[in-house]
Formats: structure tokens, C-alpha cells, sequence
């Protein structure tokens, strides 16, 4: 089942919609951002989440994204719960099974 694989995967996956928001926030994501899944849903991936140096590059990988083209190994900051920022390494692909 995806949503299991996703979840206990040991690397940190997250979704987001065509607005940026969050939906999707994995096991890892959370332990190494400190952020739980709950308090990430909804909220903006880019305005919320990625250092303000790294948001117009992060921003244009995810409308690249959502309108169908891929992106791999794109590293980037993402700050963390405790305000420490952690260097992650995006691998973006637009989900074309509706899920």
C-alpha cells in the first residue's frame, strides 16, 4: 500500500498541492524536523518551512512539478521545529495517479 510505504520510508517524503500547501508528511520528515504531520498539514511548504534565502529556487521546483516536469537531487534548507536549519536533498515528480 503507498500511504505505508511513504510513511515508514527512512527518508523524509512530503507532498504538497498545487498551492503549496502540505499534504503529505512522513514518519522522517517529522523526526528530523521535529514538525508532526498534524502540524504540518494545510500550511505552506515554502513560506513556512524553507529559509527565506531558498524560496524563490524551492517555489519554482514545485510549479515545475505540478505542471509535469521532474526535478532530482535539488538541495535545499528546511527549517526545523527548533528554528536549526537542515540541508535535504528534493527530488520533486508531479503524482500522476491521483493520490
Amino acid at each position: 500500500d503507498l500511504s505505508r510505504l511513504i510513511e515508514t520510508a527512512n527518508a523524509p517524503i512530503f507532498g504538497v498541492d498545487v498551492d503549496g500547501r502540505v499534504t503529505e508528511w512522513n514518519r522522517k520528515a517529522a523526526e528530523l524536523t521535529l514538525f508532526t504531520k498534524e502540524e504540518t498539514l494545510g500550511r505552506n511548504l515554502v513560506t513556512d518551512f524553507i529559509t527565506e534565502d531558498y524560496r524563490k529556487q524551492v517555489q519554482a521546483v514545485l510549479t515545475q512539478a505540478c505542471a509535469g516536469s521532474e526535478t532530482a537531487n535539488f538541495e535545499f534548507p528546511l527549517m526545523t521545529k527548533d528554528n536549526k536549519r537542515i540541508d535535504v536533498l528534493l527530488n520533486a515528480t508531479p503524482r500522476r495517479d491521483g493520490y
